[in-house]
């Protein structure tokens, strides 16, 4: 089976939202560019001063539409084949249940290909791991500039790292398994262990079977863990986290009581707190140097 090449996916399963976040940026920078127009507009009576400047706009919003497409019509085409995968039974589906099972009664292997930010919190005990993505460490100029704006974008409330895609992934996996091994891949959604799927397929793996709905649509009692927090939680993180905002945690706190919800209550309480004091030194402050100006 031919198959595009998963870095071309990358920024869309190495971080879920990056077309939302790509499309905030695309705005904000059509809207300075605008606001550019509009200052040059106000200097000068010559409407040719303004127009390149509307063209610019134009252009900009053009190839940002046209970077989104390409990646909607590339996901649509993965999506397509990963269906494919699973209908002709090339890839067997597994609930988290029946692969708790199949690993307590038949000693089948669980390849983890989450990145490490989510292996750390929680992972399925004996499991093997091999991300297809992972945390970017690096620190030149285009990482940090990837970083800034993944924060800036979003990153700061989800938590949600800036992810590359593992290129010794298939390497690592075959000195692990050999190609007859009933493999179960997984990982915390199961959108990436889908794509992790296709690329074991592709190099002749063909017993292969893949969690539905990732690590995170396991209950408790389906499968043996081990870590700090429950496989549930292992995919949250940011701001969100702290405050207990997210859909995981709402869950977990339906479950355990008025005890788990008080906790986040009084986070919130702390940072509502927190910021009346800035605000009330940051006023005190500017006080004090206008006294000091006075003088």
């Amino acid at each position: 089976m031919e198959s595009i090449s998963l870095p071309i996916l990358n920024p869309l399963l190495a971080s879920s939202g990056s077309n939302l976040c790509r499309k905030q940026r695309s705005r904000m920078m059509m809207t300075s560019s605008m606001a550019s127009s509009l200052n040059l507009a106000v200097g000068t009576t010559s409407f040719s001063t303004v127009r390149p400047s509307r063209v610019g706009v134009v252009k900009m919003q053009a190839v940002d539409e046209d970077v989104d497409l390409k990646q909607m019509r590339d996901m649509a085409a993965a999506k397509k084949r990963w269906d494919g995968l699973l209908r002709e039974g090339k890839v067997k589906l597994l609930t988290p249940r029946e692969a708790g099972y199949a690993i307590q009664l038949s000693n089948k292997p669980l390849l983890d290909v989450r990145p490490s930010s989510e292996r750390n919190k929680a992972w399925v005990k004996g499991s093997d791991w091999v991300p297809i993505f992972d945390n970017e460490d690096n620190l030149d100029a285009g990482t940090l500039s990837k970083k800034v704006t993944s924060f800036a974008m979003g990153g700061w409330w989800s938590g949600a790292p800036t992810l590359s895609f593992n290129k010794l992934f298939l390497p690592k996996v075959e000195e692990k398994f050999p190609k007859e091994t009933e493999l179960i891949v997984a990982c915390q959604k199961g959108l990436r262990s889908l794509a992790a799927c296709e690329l074991l397929y592709n190099a002749g793996y063909q017993n292969i079977f893949w969690v539905q709905g990732g690590l995170e649509s396991a209950e408790v009692e389906d499968l043996a863990t081990e870590g700090s927090q429950p496989l549930k939680l292992a995919g949250i993180g940011g701001f969100s986290e702290f405050l207990g905002w997210t859909d995981q945690q709402r869950a977990q706190a339906a479950k355990e009581g008025w005890g788990y919800r008080l906790v986040f209550t009084a986070r919130l309480f702390g940072v509502i707190l927190a910021a009346d004091a800035l605000f009330l030194g940051a006023q005190q402050l500017g006080h004090y140097i206008q006294e000091l100006r006075g003088h």
